[in-house]
């Protein structure tokens, strides 16, 4: 490996732990609110798990159980909710959360910074939307923020995993110009899953 490449390797490095340093990664960016095109507006508070009260975690778990455990369920593997659970309990996790009017939660993302295969990366671990709060813009807002979130931090992606046989979320990522990353199990693999990216180079 040349010392080009050991550095580039150690400045993304830094850019990682720089961005999982901040206590609100997101804080100069203009998230706080949205207006969806009929008029409501939702209010988003970014929270690390330490900072996030025990009934946002059994809400977002609630929420990831009803949109995404029926895809589970028709698969081998089976919902597990003990595993997933654990998942949004990490220590590392970050939470983008919408509230509507009356601050109930409607709507988060949960998600790090990493190196991932040499990347740097901010890896959406979920993604969720209450089913009556759909189409109205709040994911691909959402998601605008975590892109916005990691051109801040001079990430060079945004990643994210989602089950084969999800095809509105599929259709949605690729919408918002998610492609099958180049570490996505290919079909020989017969996995479940594909990982999908976004480059933030530009």
């Amino acid at each position: 490996m040349s010392n080009k490449d050991e550095l580039s390797q150690g400045a993304k490095q830094r850019f990682v732990e720089t961005a999982a340093r901040a206590k609100n990664p997101a804080e100069s960016l203009s998230y706080q609110s949205y207006k969806a095109p009929s008029g409501e507006e939702f209010k988003l508070i970014c929270r690390t798990k330490a900072d996030a009260d025990s009934k946002l975690l059994k809400w977002a778990f609630k929420l990831a159980e009803i949109n995404v455990g029926p895809y589970y369920k028709q698969l081998k593997m089976g919902w597990q909710p003990k595993i997933k659970s654990a998942e949004l309990n990490k220590n590392w996790a970050r939470y983008l959360v919408a509230q509507n009017e009356k601050k109930e939660n409607v709507a988060y993302a949960m998600f790090r910074f990493d190196m991932d295969h040499g990347d740097s990366v901010l890896y959406c671990y979920e993604m969720q939307v209450a089913e009556e709060y759909r189409r109205k813009g709040l994911g691909k807002f959402i998601m605008s923020i975590l892109e916005d979130c990691a051109r801040l931090w001079r990430l060079e992606k945004v990643m994210l995993t989602v089950l084969n046989n999800n095809e509105p979320s599929i259709s949605f990522f690729n919408q918002l110009g998610y492609v099958k990353d180049e570490i996505s199990p290919d079909v020989l693999e017969q996995a479940d899953y594909q990982i999908l990216s976004k480059s933030m180079l530009s």
